[in-house]
Protein backbone atom coordinates (compact mmCIF):
# COMPACT_ATOMS: atom_id res chain seq x y z
CA UNK A 1 0.00 0.00 0.00
CA UNK A 2 1.47 3.34 -1.01
CA UNK A 3 0.61 6.61 0.72
CA UNK A 4 -0.18 9.57 -1.54
CA UNK A 5 2.55 12.19 -1.34
CA UNK A 6 1.73 15.83 -0.75
CA UNK A 7 3.82 18.68 -2.13
CA UNK A 8 6.38 20.58 -0.08
CA UNK A 9 4.91 22.87 2.61
CA UNK A 10 4.67 26.52 1.66
CA UNK A 11 4.21 27.86 5.20
CA UNK A 12 4.29 26.77 8.82
CA UNK A 13 1.49 26.75 11.37
CA UNK A 14 1.69 26.33 15.14
CA UNK A 15 -0.97 24.65 17.28
CA UNK A 16 -0.89 25.26 21.04
CA UNK A 17 -2.81 23.59 23.90
CA UNK A 18 -3.15 25.00 27.43
CA UNK A 19 -4.50 22.52 29.99
CA UNK A 20 -5.64 23.76 33.40
CA UNK A 21 -5.51 21.01 36.05
CA UNK A 22 -7.23 20.74 39.41
CA UNK A 23 -5.43 19.75 42.63
CA UNK A 24 -5.65 16.06 41.64
CA UNK A 25 -4.09 16.88 38.22
CA UNK A 26 -7.37 16.19 36.39
CA UNK A 27 -8.02 18.53 33.44
CA UNK A 28 -10.58 21.22 34.29
CA UNK A 29 -10.16 23.35 31.20
CA UNK A 30 -8.54 22.86 27.80
CA UNK A 31 -7.81 25.81 25.56
CA UNK A 32 -6.23 25.68 22.14
CA UNK A 33 -5.12 28.08 19.50
CA UNK A 34 -3.46 27.95 16.11
CA UNK A 35 -1.36 30.51 14.33
CA UNK A 36 -3.91 30.50 11.48
CA UNK A 37 -6.78 31.33 13.88
CA UNK A 38 -6.84 34.65 15.70
CA UNK A 39 -8.72 33.55 18.80
CA UNK A 40 -8.15 30.97 21.52
CA UNK A 41 -10.88 28.32 21.75
CA UNK A 42 -12.03 26.14 24.64
CA UNK A 43 -12.71 22.43 24.19
CA UNK A 44 -13.67 19.52 26.43
CA UNK A 45 -11.47 16.88 24.78
CA UNK A 46 -8.79 16.22 22.22
CA UNK A 47 -6.97 13.28 20.73
CA UNK A 48 -3.65 13.60 18.95
CA UNK A 49 -1.94 10.75 17.12
CA UNK A 50 1.62 11.26 15.87
CA UNK A 51 3.55 8.76 13.74
CA UNK A 52 7.05 8.14 15.08
CA UNK A 53 8.93 6.88 12.01
CA UNK A 54 12.06 6.15 14.05
CA UNK A 55 10.20 3.83 16.47
CA UNK A 56 7.71 2.70 13.78
CA UNK A 57 4.90 3.36 16.25
CA UNK A 58 2.06 5.78 16.97
CA UNK A 59 2.40 8.19 19.86
CA UNK A 60 -0.88 9.51 21.17
CA UNK A 61 -2.29 11.93 23.66
CA UNK A 62 -5.89 11.81 24.84
CA UNK A 63 -7.21 14.37 27.30
CA UNK A 64 -10.69 15.33 28.38
CA UNK A 65 -12.05 17.60 31.06
CA UNK A 66 -13.95 16.32 34.05
CA UNK A 67 -16.91 18.35 32.75
CA UNK A 68 -17.26 16.26 29.59
CA UNK A 69 -20.48 14.26 29.63
CA UNK A 70 -20.61 10.56 28.73
CA UNK A 71 -22.95 11.36 25.80
CA UNK A 72 -20.42 13.90 24.48
CA UNK A 73 -17.60 11.34 24.78
CA UNK A 74 -19.65 8.76 22.85
CA UNK A 75 -20.30 11.22 20.04
CA UNK A 76 -16.64 12.36 20.09
CA UNK A 77 -15.37 8.79 19.60
CA UNK A 78 -18.01 7.89 17.00
CA UNK A 79 -17.19 10.96 14.92
CA UNK A 80 -13.45 10.33 15.37
CA UNK A 81 -13.79 6.86 13.82
CA UNK A 82 -15.68 8.37 10.87
CA UNK A 83 -13.00 11.04 10.40
CA UNK A 84 -10.28 8.37 10.54
CA UNK A 85 -12.05 6.38 7.81
CA UNK A 86 -12.30 9.48 5.62
CA UNK A 87 -8.65 10.40 6.22
CA UNK A 88 -7.48 6.85 5.61
CA UNK A 89 -9.30 6.69 2.29
CA UNK A 90 -7.96 10.09 1.23
CA UNK A 91 -4.39 9.16 2.22
CA UNK A 92 -4.29 5.62 0.81
CA UNK A 93 -7.07 5.35 -1.75
CA UNK A 94 -8.05 2.06 -0.05
CA UNK A 95 -11.84 2.16 -0.37
CA UNK A 96 -12.44 -1.38 0.91
CA UNK A 97 -10.65 -0.84 4.21
CA UNK A 98 -12.29 2.57 4.60
CA UNK A 99 -15.68 0.90 4.19
CA UNK A 100 -14.79 -1.59 6.93
CA UNK A 101 -13.85 1.30 9.20
CA UNK A 102 -17.17 3.04 8.46
CA UNK A 103 -19.06 -0.21 9.12
CA UNK A 104 -17.33 -0.45 12.50
CA UNK A 105 -18.25 3.19 13.25
CA UNK A 106 -21.85 2.41 12.29
CA UNK A 107 -22.01 -0.57 14.66
CA UNK A 108 -20.39 1.48 17.42
CA UNK A 109 -22.88 4.31 16.84
CA UNK A 110 -25.78 1.87 17.03
CA UNK A 111 -24.43 0.35 20.26
CA UNK A 112 -24.15 3.84 21.80
CA UNK A 113 -27.62 4.82 20.51
CA UNK A 114 -26.21 7.58 18.32
CA UNK A 115 -27.49 6.23 15.00
CA UNK A 116 -30.36 3.93 14.14
CA UNK A 117 -29.94 3.21 10.44
CA UNK A 118 -26.90 2.41 8.38
CA UNK A 119 -26.02 5.65 6.60
CA UNK A 120 -23.25 3.87 4.73
CA UNK A 121 -25.27 1.04 3.18
CA UNK A 122 -25.25 2.83 -0.19
CA UNK A 123 -21.45 2.67 -0.21
CA UNK A 124 -21.45 -1.15 0.04
CA UNK A 125 -22.89 -1.54 -3.45
CA UNK A 126 -20.91 1.31 -5.02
Amino acid sequence: MKIKKVGAPTKQSEIKFIVTLDEARVPEKIEWSASDIQEQTTTKAFTIAIWDAHENNTLRMNLWTKGMLKEEMCKFYHQSFLFMADNFERATGDIETSRAMRDFAQKLGEKMNLVTENKFAAFKNA
